[in-house]
């Protein structure tokens, strides 16, 4: 029996957290991130914001020049770490394997289920179908044998998509791909594929691992030799500390900036964080993960004796780790941060409760949480809207009226 993959996306989701809650954000361009008139970056934009070529990781003054009547609202990650909450539960009703990858993007295997749900078409239906009666949001669902190729498809037919690619016609899928939809080759690789004559995947797919190693390096050779025959090239492999918790982002473009890579480390830093307090574990350890745009991916930690308490704690080792192993060059395709060596909160906060000057810090941070997890509000941490890596100021209202919009300037 084959394995069956799934790799599920909700779409736009901090822009569609956004226009479920104010309806009448539906429709219209709605970016996420900074303000406008301040330094800082996209972090979701809706679909309507996209037509206007907006995407994630774009400067925000870039995003205002191209849709200035755009409503630009702030990142409220308590908000969209509870909605995630949700829909993971949902997800765990499908398969207790469950990968979850970042706030908004998960892998089920699927595999002997077919006698609770049906077919994987049916049961990526279903899925889809209980996430839009239970939450009201919509998700795009990619089926497949591996983690790769499940993850290709899932984007090829979004919002509210779904593409199954039958066992044994992986290598076949793959050849029949444009350039662009290959997951993992960005900017400069695709730069590269076009200097060299290589005009489709199957183009890729010809050429022997040995030729591409020469021309892309052993990794980035080893890499599209992989995906484009339709295999995983082990971007997707479970992380390899059993107890850890992580999660990462593939920017649209390679990324040259460190203010838009802190930007997403204090987005990570809050999403694990508020993780972390739901499942009621406590770490010593942080790590960040770097993929380059010549395929070439390290991972560097920071232990210390204290449990983190914080995101702000979690931010700022963060921010160190990447200021010691990145000096600008080269571009950066893929950013993640987790926890290590995941204990027990209750075991490790007996003796270290009151030990450390964060601890208001800490209780602030785990009320905003429960918050959030109650739904009875729609908390911003101040840091993401108000002198932090987005360097932006919120006006009042809070509940998504017109006064909570972003103000320019």
């Amino acid at each position: 029996m084959s394995r069956v993959a799934f790799h599920v996306d909700l779409d736009a989701f901090f822009a569609s957290v956004e226009q479920l809650d104010n309806p009448r954000l539906c429709g219209q361009p709605v970016v996420v991130g900074a303000a406008p008139g301040r330094r800082g970056v996209v972090s979701t934009c809706s679909y309507e914001a996209r037509a206007y070529g907006i995407h994630s990781a774009m400067p925000i003054a870039e995003a205002y020049r191209r849709c200035p009547e755009a409503v630009f609202l702030p990142v409220r990650m308590s908000r969209y770490a509870e909605m995630s909450e949700r829909v993971m539960a949902i997800f765990s009703e499908f398969s207790p394997e469950l990968c979850q990858v970042s706030i908004d993007e998960a892998f089920l295997d699927m595999s002997g289920t077919e006698r609770l749900f049906g077919p994987p078409a049916e049961a990526a239906a279903a899925l889809k179908a209980a996430v839009r009666a239970r939450t009201g949001l919509g998700i795009s669902v990619g089926v497949a044998t591996n983690r790769y190729v499940a993850k290709i498809a899932s984007g090829l037919k979004k919002p509210d998509g779904l593409v199954v690619v039958e066992p044994g016609r992986e290598a076949e899928f793959m050849r029949a791909l444009p350039l662009s939809k290959l997951w993992g080759a960005g900017g400069k690789t695709q730069e590269r594929f076009a200097e060299l004559g290589i005009r489709s995947v199957a183009d890729l797919a010809d050429m022997s691992e040995l030729s591409l190693a020469s021309l892309f390096g052993r990794a980035g050779g080893r890499f599209l030799y992989e995906a484009s025959h339709g295999r995983d090239p082990g971007i997707f492999r479970a992380e390899a500390e059993s107890r850890s918790m992580s999660a990462e982002r593939t920017f649209e473009r390679d990324v040259l900036s460190r203010e838009t890579l802190e930007s997403l480390l204090l987005e990570l830093a809050d999403e694990l964080c508020y993780r972390l307090w739901k499942e009621g574990y406590v770490s010593r350890c942080v790590f960040i993960k770097l993929r380059f745009e010549d395929f070439t991916t390290i991972t560097r930690r920071l232990s210390r004796d204290e449990c983190y308490r914080c995101a702000s704690e979690v931010f700022h080792d963060a921010c160190g780790l990447l200021a010691a192993s990145w000096d600008g060059r080269p571009a950066v395709r893929l950013l993640g941060l987790g926890f290590g060596g995941l204990e027990s909160a209750l075991n490790a906060r007996q003796g270290e409760l009151f030990a450390h000057g964060d601890e208001r810090k800490r209780r602030a941070e785990e009320a905003v949480f429960e918050i959030a997890r109650r739904g009875r509000g729609r908390l911003t941490r101040a840091r993401l809207v108000r002198g932090g890596a987005h360097g932006a100021e919120r006006s009042d209202g809070a509940d998504g009226s017109e006064e909570g919009r972003w103000r320019r300037g």
